[in-house]
């Protein structure tokens, strides 16, 4: 019997080898208990980077390598992030033309064009928002950009501001505007 000064002892029971049973015949080139790998990886030969509390590493020259590649999905996750600030510009932009279009009582061509218009700006401030992010908080500054919301807000405040020139355009609301203001 094992020995009972073990805690696992009491519920251990030995049993005596049988004949007959034991170890079957291994195949051809396999050992019992070692696995079978492809080829054997070259080890690192540069250190390892340091990475300080900034988020600077240290240690390898990163110059000659590429960046990894990412996927487009991960681009675009991006760009979506702080999408809600100019999904919100839009939404006040549209409603704004809508009470100025519709004051007009004319015909709904102009100024559809003139929204249009309006709305590829936004998408090319947003377009520049991001380029000027890129080259000054990526590379002068060393930073990670972790989404769009900066672009998505300048974008957004444009939009508002689209919005509040279609209000000033219509007499009613002025109006309205001068009589709650007190003028």
């Amino acid at each position: 019997m094992a020995d009972q000064t073990q805690p696992w002892a009491e519920r251990t029971v030995e049993v005596p080898p049988q004949p007959g049973v034991g170890v079957p015949p291994q195949r051809d080139g396999f050992q019992r208990g070692v696995a079978s790998v492809g080829q054997r990886r070259v080890p690192r030969t540069e250190p390892f980077p340091v990475v300080d509390a900034d988020g600077h590493e240290h240690g390898h020259d990163w110059s000659d390598q590429a960046p990894p590649r990412r996927p487009m999905s991960w681009h675009l996750a991006q760009l979506r992030r702080g999408g809600e600030w100019s999904a919100a510009g839009a939404l006040f932009a549209f409603v704004c033309w809508g009470i100025w279009a519709i004051s007009g009582r004319g015909d709904l061509g102009a100024p559809l064009l003139t929204f249009v218009l309006s709305l590829l700006v936004a998408v090319g401030l947003f377009a520049l928002s991001r380029l000027l992010g890129r080259v000054i908080w990526e590379r002068q500054l060393g930073r990670v950009r972790r989404g769009a919301r900066g672009a998505h807000l300048v974008t957004a405040v444009f939009l508002v501001g689209v919005g509040v020139a279609y209000l000033q355009q219509t007499e009613w609301v002025v109006d309205v505007w001068n009589f709650l203001s007190g003028r």
